[in-house]
């Protein structure tokens, strides 16, 4: 019986929204997360009779028969809409100001990317993000800096112990990519490229189309538990609808096993 195994194809599906709806929920908190959504395909169908086959020399068949076969996965896509904000007021706190991400240089020389703004300085007077990823381009902060200000183009100055100037040791600069979608989820909130993303385009904050920074700010999740919460009833829902169809047919099986066999 088909319907067995379309309603398997349905519990499998739902499964995988809910794992999908549960991280989302996991990650209402995380600075700079993107939630994720399933996107489904119906399964090829079988063609009992096809629509347009003759009947008479004059006629067709207007309509045919067909028995779909299920349900798959076919994409998580991420959805880059931008959070909400929290004011922190700490200079090494920042944000982007529309579509764009941080570059980071991790442990093994390759470079990654992150809307997480939360910066901080390890004991050389780098800035680094909470693994400890240097920014790239790299910007140290002098041990005797009383002060430290980024404006929105993201310059990094500093005033020093003795001076009343600021002085500029750094320039932050962004990434965007023709499809963020198409990037690969690393965890850690960084992201890498991938051939359906295509390459970086690198550029300063706030020139020829690229988003502005605000310091001591963070772009917080966008993820609505609201409706986190209706998505993952829905798929329940859906799920235990799958799972009673799973029953039907075996209730209906059971049936023509239990019929008299005719002499």
């Amino acid at each position: 019986m088909q319907a067995l195994y379309t309603a398997a194809t349905g519990m499998n599906a739902q499964q995988m929204n809910i794992d999908t709806i549960s991280n989302n929920l996991a990650n209402e908190n995380t600075d700079g997360f993107k939630e994720q959504r399933v996107e489904f395909q119906d399964l090829m169908y079988i063609n009992v009779k096809k629509p347009g086959t003759p009947t008479t020399p004059d006629t067709v068949r207007p309509v045919g028969i067909q028995i779909g076969e299920g349900v798959k996965p076919v994409a998580t896509q991420r959805i880059f809409t931008e959070g909400s904000i929290q004011n922190t007021n700490n200079p090494l706190d920042l944000l982007i100001q529309g579509s764009g991400f941080f570059q980071l240089t991790d442990p093994n020389g390759n470079i990654v990317y992150t809307r997480d703004g939360a910066f901080e300085q390890d004991a050389n007077g780098n800035i680094v993000n909470a693994e400890g990823y240097k920014l790239n381009p790299p910007v140290q902060i002098p041990a005797n800096t009383t002060s430290i200000s980024i404006n929105s183009a993201g310059a990094v100055y500093v005033q020093t112990v003795g001076s009343t100037q600021q002085q500029q040791v750094g320039q932050i600069e962004l990434a965007q990519f023709v499809n963020p979608d198409g990037l690969v989820a690393l965890g850690n909130n960084d992201f890498t490229p991938s051939a359906a993303s295509g390459n970086p385009e690198v550029g300063i904050p706030g020139q020829n189309g690229f988003p502005t920074i605000q310091e001591g700010s963070l772009e917080l999740s966008n993820v609505n538990t609201v409706e986190q919460m209706v998505n993952l009833i829905v798929a329940q829902e859906a799920y235990d609808m799958n799972a009673k169809a799973v029953q039907t047919a075996d209730t209906m099986l059971s049936t023509v096993a239990q019929l008299p066999i005719l002499p």
